[in-house]
């Protein structure tokens, strides 16, 4: 913890707070420390402990995924209110637990946006690696009723899952286009030079695009 706070940077804790992260560490220098430690566990339960945002995005490096029980994960989700550590937990942890497709399912349905949009971010890595037995088009369905009026870091990952099935199923591409363009959701989003938009139809066509040309 005082390595952690010896390292929290002003400058960066400012920009970092304006995306809702209430922390100042360099994320390369954090990855530093996780692979000097290595994996432990009961360090990682110890740092997660501690509520500060710094030392649960460490521990989520250096745990054990498979160690955490479906109750854990869920209760850890609805405490990791920062979005660098809600990610984190989702992609670095969740996604490689046993428990990941239960969680989906309870998480897609919970009236959080925040823990609903986990549920849809598990979505979406299902429709890019492991689609068999998704109902696609009912989800498509979801996306056409509730994307255009879901909180931002819902309508975030719903967009994403919308932009995934037009990339990954071309027999569904129209369709998912077809709902971005009429929905706008992210259409005027600032884009960085060289990054693709997250509007879903520039997106979809980027994507398939790189892919047909590689």
């Amino acid at each position: 913890m005082a390595e952690l706070a010896a390292l929290d940077d002003p400058k960066a804790r400012a920009v970092n707070e304006r995306h809702g992260d209430d922390h100042g560490v360099n994320l390369g220098k954090l990855r530093a420390i996780a692979k000097r430690l290595k994996t432990q566990q009961e360090l990682a339960v110890e740092l997660w402990a501690t509520g500060d945002t710094a030392a649960r995005l460490l521990a989520l490096l250096i745990c054990r995924p498979k160690a955490f029980t479906r109750d854990e994960l869920d209760a850890m989700l609805r405490e990791a209110r920062a979005p660098k550590v809600h990610d984190w937990l989702v992609n670095y942890v969740v996604k490689k637990n046993p428990h990941a497709e239960e969680l989906r399912l309870a998480w897609s349905a919970d009236p959080d946006p925040v823990v609903a949009g986990a549920g849809w971010a598990l979505t979406t890595e299902r429709v890019a690696k492991k689609p068999e037995g998704l109902d696609l088009a009912g989800l498509l369905d979801v996306i056409e009723a509730r994307l255009k009026d879901a909180p931002d870091r819902l309508q975030w990952a719903m967009n994403h899952c919308l932009a995934q099935i037009g990339i990954e199923h071309p027999e569904l591409r129209a369709r998912a286009i077809g709902i971005g363009e009429r929905l706008e959701v992210l259409k005027d989003y600032p884009t960085s030079p060289g990054c693709t938009s997250p509007y879903a139809p520039v997106w979809i066509n980027e994507l398939v695009r790189r892919r047909e040309g590689a």
